[in-house]
């Protein structure tokens, strides 16, 4: 008998502000290939939602085969959405990440004018969360110090750098290469 392992995969992460509106989305499945079907079905998820009391801890639904984890802080809406047959608490763990990360980022003043202000790292948060649909990290600290990590030394290994710096590091190091 076979087995079938696969790995947790994201299909989603929104933050909409208290109106519904994108504050930052990144969306890593081809289920919504249209910016106008993306547009519809975070209206619709904000709709389904928004009456809830997600406040205090994450709320769980199952809405046209997806599972969506969310939470609520001040006037942002924070979602991630998985298939309806990934593992809740997988996809509640890359919800607490992200959300502690994006506290972390906004110095605890998470409202929709300071992560409007930030929103590069917020984008650089979600990169460091997820990548095509898979997670690479769930620990909020640890996410908000690799965005935070700017100014790394050159030197550090690759891996340990995100893809910005790693560009960075490529760029300066074929500059030298040019200039000798």
């Amino acid at each position: 008998m076979a087995h079938h392992v696969s790995c947790p995969a994201i299909k989603n992460i929104l933050l909409l502000d208290s109106e519904g509106k994108r504050v930052a989305v990144k969306y890593f499945t081809d289920e919504w290939q249209t910016n106008s079907a993306k547009l519809a079905f975070e209206k619709f998820v904000f709709g389904k939602t928004v009456k809830t009391n997600a406040r205090t801890e994450a709320e769980i639904t199952l809405l046209e085969n997806n599972i969506i984890i969310y939470k609520f802080v001040q006037d942002l809406h924070f979602f991630v959405t998985g298939s309806d047959d990934e593992n809740e608490i997988i996809l509640s763990s890359v919800l607490q990440g992200f959300f502690d990360a994006v506290t972390l980022l906004l110095r605890s003043n998470v409202d929709k004018r300071e992560a409007l202000e930030n929103l590069d790292l917020i984008l650089l948060c979600l990169d460091e969360i997820v990548d095509g649909g898979m997670i690479l990290e769930t620990n909020g600290p640890l996410i908000a110090e690799k965005v935070t990590s700017h100014n790394m030394d050159s030197d550090s290994p690759l891996s340990e750098q995100t893809l910005t710096q790693a560009w960075a590091t490529a760029r300066e190091h074929l500059t030298r290469t040019l200039l000798k």
